[in-house]
């Protein structure tokens, strides 16, 4: 999986929880949660869905490093397993 077909995932499991949100205005560097007005429980979906469609654990304890688009990213990039990188 490409980075470009990484980040289509992220927002497709995005706009799933959150269908009102403009893709095209997403910013990489500033916090996603506030960018897309997302609640605790809408928060904690959206990383069990992209657990779920990546077949990536996201420890809970990780949670809060996962601030901006660009450090989910990252942080899914160096786990998704070896066949999908």
């Amino acid at each position: 999986m490409n980075d470009a077909q990484l980040r289509s995932t992220v927002v497709a499991t995005l706009l799933s929880i959150a269908p009102e949100v403009d893709a095209a205005l997403l910013g990489d560097n500033r916090p996603l949660r506030l960018q897309v007005d997302l609640d605790s429980m809408d928060w904690l979906n959206f990383l069990i869905g992209l657990s779920q469609q990546l077949k990536v654990e996201i420890a809970e304890s990780d949670y809060g490093q996962l601030v901006t688009l660009k450090d989910l990213l990252a942080y899914l990039r160096a786990r998704l397993p070896p066949a999908t990188v």
